[in-house]
């Protein structure tokens, strides 16, 4: 079953010339979304992980059953202001203006072994901001695992650059 095929494009969706992927045809499959959870759960099965950290808020959806599957503890990375209790964080560009993530100061410990989890990679700003907050905290991303990679668009390799691992269910290329 390829998953591709259950990812619905929604042209110029939240602007004119943008080919928006939306997961939630993929999530309300029940083939589809089972079988994300296990080719994911299946890659990483073998792999030293301490931790899963999804960022939010699809990669909550994604990474709460991958780390169920495994095992493992889910950590959450969420936008500025939404976490209860001490936070540390980081700032990232967006195309217009800037945005903050954060997580608590003791979800990583030193040298945890890290699995990144989100729905797409596209830019890859967030991810970037969410790997530096990682290694803030003394963790080591293993890999940044995504359903979707928009390759065009250049946050792959934005990733690779900084010597990140990443993994992705399927592409849409020239997007």
């Amino acid at each position: 079953m390829p998953i591709k095929s259950r990812i619905r494009t929604i042209p110029h969706y939240p602007h004119k010339g943008i080919m928006f992927r939306d997961i939630t045809t993929l999530l309300k499959d029940p083939i589809g979304l089972r079988t994300t959870i296990q080719e994911i759960t299946s890659r990483y099965q073998d792999v030293r992980v301490d931790k899963i950290v999804g960022i939010e808020s699809r990669g909550f959806i994604i990474g709460a059953p991958v780390a169920y599957q495994l095992g493992l503890g889910f950590v959450p990375i969420r936008k500025q202001n939404k976490l209860p209790a001490e936070t540390v964080g980081r700032d990232y560009q967006l195309e217009y203006g800037s945005d903050r993530i954060e997580i608590h100061v003791d979800a990583i410990q030193p040298g945890e072994h890290v699995l990144l989890i989100d729905d797409l990679i596209a830019t890859g700003g967030t991810a970037e901001a969410a790997v530096k907050l990682i290694q803030d905290m003394g963790g080591i991303v293993v890999e940044c695992c995504f359903v979707i990679d928009l390759p065009d668009v250049g946050g792959r390799a934005r990733l690779e650059k900084m010597d990140c691992k990443v993994y992705s269910l399927c592409a849409f290329e020239g997007d």
